[in-house]
């Protein structure tokens, strides 16, 4: 439960493909409140049932380029093509409202945020799963790729995890429910910060004439 005067922080999820991140993201949407997942910026035309400021700011790659040059991205990057940015004033003003935004990036965007925003504003946490031969079969098993690219995705998921522990916390995904309260007792760990519940403390301690 958080108030108004809390503090909010923006909470970094990154895991290899096929780990469980989107599935643990939303186990923990279901269980705490106050969540809010960050809107990027994209040069990607809108896909049918894509509304603007839902699944995505959609702008034109000059636009892009022009709000890069003005540092109002957190992060960025190129992928098949198409740019992609977390928006700085998206997060900031969701933090000044005591939520917790969270945001699904790899290591190298998880850097960039850190170069950015505060480091008692973010929170990362890596998602790792128990052996590298329980992600291929679970990859196997979705039966979405070809092995051609269940091989890419296995040896990009060595070079994500080789970066583990540049993270604040490790879960480790074997099991569903245990990992997915882990990640909750996390975020209501944080929200417990002194740092974060600061000004309703002063508050509490005013009563007290301290």
């Amino acid at each position: 439960m958080t108030t108004s005067s809390d503090k909010g922080f923006l909470l970094i999820l990154s895991a290899p493909s096929g780990a469980g991140k989107s599935t643990l993201a939303r186990f923990l949407k279901e269980r705490q409140s106050g969540l809010l997942t960050s809107v990027s910026t994209t040069t990607r035309a809108p896909r049918p049932g894509e509304r603007e400021g839902e699944a995505y700011f959609f702008v034109d790659l000059d636009t892009f380029r022009r709000q890069q040059e003005e540092g109002a991205f957190l992060e960025s990057a190129e992928v098949f093509g198409n740019c992609y940015g977390t928006s700085r004033a998206f997060v900031e003003a969701a933090l000044g409202r005591g939520l917790v935004v969270t945001l699904d990036i790899d290591w190298q965007g998880a850097r960039q945020v850190r170069g950015n925003l505060g480091a008692e504003d973010v929170v990362s946490v890596f998602i790792m799963p128990p052996t590298c031969d329980h992600l291929s079969d679970r990859l196997r098993s979705r039966g979405q790729d070809s092995p051609e690219v269940i091989a890419r995705r296995m040896s990009a998921a060595a070079a994500e995890v080789s970066h583990w522990d540049e993270y604040d916390y490790v879960v480790i995904n074997d099991d569903l429910e245990r990992a997915g309260a882990e990640l909750v007792a996390i975020v209501s760990a944080e929200r417990l910060k002194r740092s974060r519940i600061e000004s309703r403390l002063r508050g509490i301690l005013e009563t007290f004439g301290l």
